[in-house]
């Protein structure tokens, strides 16, 4: 698997609402080889991709995810809280992300959340065949902070590859490593210390950080070996991903 130095955090999420449709077209349009998303689960069963354990946040409405269906989220307005521009966005389906992604020959960080109430190992067996349906192996990523999640989705897939998901990479995680064979480690970059990041580089794992916005005050890390970033706006490290796009998602005239 080749991941690239720059991955959309939830799509473009500087330039259009997170976790949507709108920010993974914007991502492309900006030139960008994967995206990062997130997802979790319905009251219903139904995957969706959505952050928080609410929708407070980022719609025009109230409530928490485990307690609504496909129906009542269809009528969220989930783009204007963002920009009038993106008035009636809706939340995106799983099944409509991946076959975007698709589309536009992107590869994928998809995150299972486990958030209050959810079950790690049916979203995770939910969420990965659905992904495995549309998506090669190598443009396909699953990473959680949730280790039973990650254990599931290992089960289903031995050749799928897994980022494991940290705040600050603890002392153990060499221990899940070898439990879970992963491709990726993963780390809030301003908690991450530079004795782990050599023992994941010893290893032979990539080191992802998360979510880098500030090229200059993570400048120095790529000095220390760290392979890529999660990032709101690839753009703001390399003018070849600047956006080059309306605020509607609409591409600028050439």
């Amino acid at each position: 698997m080749q991941l690239p130095r720059y991955i959309a955090h939830r799509g473009l999420s500087a330039h259009a609402p997170e976790n949507t449709l709108a920010a993974i077209q914007a991502a492309a349009d900006a030139g960008c080889e994967w995206v990062e998303l997130d997802v979790q689960c319905l009251g219903d069963g139904t995957p969706v991709i959505w952050h928080d354990a609410s929708v407070d946040r980022c719609s025009d409405s109230q409530g928490k995810l485990l307690n609504m269906t496909r129906d009542q989220i269809g009528q969220l307005d989930v783009g204007s809280w963002f920009s009038p521009a993106f008035r009636g966005e809706r939340m995106a389906l799983l099944d409509e992300a991946l076959s975007l992604v698709s589309a536009l020959e992107m590869g994928l960080n998809l995150e299972l959340k486990i958030n209050t109430g959810h079950d790690p190992a049916a979203l995770a067996r939910t969420a990965v065949q659905r992904a495995r349906q549309v998506l090669p192996l190598d443009r396909l990523l699953v990473s959680s902070f949730d280790m039973t999640a990650l254990e599931a989705a290992r089960s289903q897939d031995e050749a799928l590859a897994l980022g494991l998901l940290y705040e600050a990479v603890p002392r153990h995680w060499a221990s899940d490593a070898e439990r879970l064979r992963p491709t990726s480690v993963h780390a809030d970059w301003t908690q991450l210390d530079q004795e782990r990041l050599i023992e994941i580089q010893s290893a032979g794992l990539v080191m992802l950080c998360y979510t880098a916005n500030d090229p200059e005050r993570f400048a120095s890390w790529w000095d220390h070996g760290v392979d890529g970033v999660f990032t709101d706006d690839p753009g703001l490290f390399d003018a070849r991903y600047q956006r080059r796009t309306r605020g509607d998602g609409s591409r600028k005239p050439r």
